[in-house]
This record gives C-alpha cells, structure tokens and sequence, in this order.
C-alpha cells in the first residue's frame, strides 16, 4: 500500500478549470476560471502549490488574478489520501458557532487528465449549509471532456463496488465488498439499498417536487439531509443542518464514467469527532 505521501504525489501536475459557486439548493452561482500547479520540490519532499483565480473586474470585461501560494511536506491532519490521488480535507471535530466544511477531490480512475474537487460549507452562526464549491479540472495540455450534469436514472438500479475505509486511531485500514440499489419507487419518492461489511441500511428519499429531480431528501440519525446533483456528474450528500450531540456524515460522488462511480464518506460521531473516510469505487450491473 502507497504512503499518504505518495498518494499526495498523484495530484502533481499544472490543472485547468473553474470554480462554480452553487447554493444549498443546487443553483449554479457564479463561475470563476482557475489554474492550479502542484509541482514537486526537494525530490519530491515537499510540493510548491499556485492557485491562480481570475475574478471579473467591474465595469470592464478583463480577468484580474489572484494568487494563493503555499508549500508544504505532509498532508495536513484533517486529510488522508487514496491510491488514486482522492482525497478529503476538513476539520477533525464539528463545534457549533465555528466555520466547518469539506473539501472532497477525486481524479478520474484511468483517465487520469480529469479531477472533480467540491467543497461544502457550512455558516458559522447555525451551522446550517452556506453553499458549495465546484471545481472541475483537467490536466494542462489535454482536452479531457467534463461529465454531463448528473440526473437520476444515472443512478438507478444495482451498483457492485469496494470500500477502502481510513480511521484516525491505531485500526488499520479495512477493504469490504460493497451492493447499493436504487430504485425510484413514485414519481415523487425513491429507495436506497446499501450493504458493506455486513451492515445494511435503507433509506427512503423523497424528490424535491421543485428541482426538476435534481434534489432529494431523507432523514439520519434525527437530522435531515438533501442529495445534489450536479454538472460534471457529482452529487453532495450532507445534512441541511449540522445539531450538536447527532452523529452526522458527510458524502460527494463523482460519476466519471457512464456505470462508473466513486464516492467518499466522512464519518463524525456524536461527540463531533471526525472518526472515519472511506472511499467507495463501484460499477452498475443492472
């Protein structure tokens, strides 16, 4: 198994994209271009990062950029890295009247030339969620397409994958097989299946009759949570609401692939400790 390290290491490279700025209720905001550069230094012992954003200049038709530069030599001890590249960032325990969110980022599987980044956030005076950041990449020099935006039947029927599972203690990582179904069981109203490591649940979610199918919404550990899907085939999955004292979780999905599919889940106890991420690679059978 790859070192964080060397996980941190697939991201390297210059990447093209945009930053789309999307509210709660999965409304396209505002959509700023964006270079990236991840290059490596000393070896490959610490990476030198640019970020380049051009925000529009009022009144004029002209880009003006603005850079974010930072070096570092470890993954921060809010993150951990997949294989793949893929990770998630984000603060190791939830307190209200704070800033918390997320940032997940995939890379395409085989076609590498591709990354998905979102970012959900939540206000810091309730905790309930503020918007959502949508960065789409490709890698500088290649024409790798976006996905189409993600609509329902992409999702429905039988999914078969694995899991990869990280915790913040001592445990090793744990790998289980994995089934989801989904199947819409109404025009209003759908059924989610999902069994690993010999747990299964079910959730009943109901489609927002506002959003064109593009929203759904179910209810966990007593907090309600909406589904969104996306452009670029990616879906957020958090609660609305964050409440002390509940167990949460915290999912993004990227369809890269039609029948492809991963997803990462980061996981806090009701203590609001964050306890585990696991990323979940799975194709549909039918």
């Amino acid at each position: 198994m790859k070192s964080q390290w060397d996980c941190v290491l697939q991201n390297l490279g210059e990447w093209h994209g945009s930053f789309t700025r999307v509210s709660p209720q999965g409304e396209l905001m505002e959509d700023i271009k964006s270079v990236i550069s991840l290059e490596g230094v000393n070896d490959n012992q610490a990476i030198h990062l640019v970020l380049r954003r051009y925000y529009p200049t009022p009144g004029s038709d002209e880009l003006q950029p603005q850079d974010l530069v930072l070096d570092f030599s470890a993954a921060s001890v809010g993150s951990r890295f997949f294989e793949t590249g893929a990770f998630c960032e984000g603060p190791v325990y939830f307190g209200s009247r704070t800033p918390f969110g997320a940032e997940f980022s995939f890379i395409g599987g085989d076609f590498s030339d591709r990354r998905m980044r979102l970012i959900q956030q939540f206000d810091s005076s309730n905790s309930k969620l503020n918007r959502l950041t949508l960065v789409r990449e490709q890698r500088a020099g290649t024409n790798a397409p976006e996905r189409p935006t993600l609509i329902l039947e992409d999702l429905l029927g039988e999914w078969q994958g694995v899991t990869v599972t990280l915790y913040l203690d001592s445990r090793p990582p744990v790998t289980t097989d994995t089934t989801l179904k989904l199947t819409r069981t109404s025009q209003n109203e759908c059924v989610q299946n999902f069994s690993w490591g010999g747990e299964e649940t079910q959730r009943t979610m109901t489609i927002a009759a506002d959003s064109n199918g593009s929203r759904l919404n179910f209810d966990y550990e007593s907090l309600a949570y909406q589904v969104l899907l996306l452009p670029d085939g990616a879906s957020s999955t958090c609660p609305t609401q964050i409440k002390p004292g509940h167990p949460f979780f915290l999912e993004v999905g990227w369809l890269f692939q039609p029948g492809l599919r991963q997803r990462m889940i980061r996981a806090y106890n009701d203590q609001g400790k964050w306890s585990s991420l696991t990323f979940v690679s799975e194709h549909r059978i039918r």
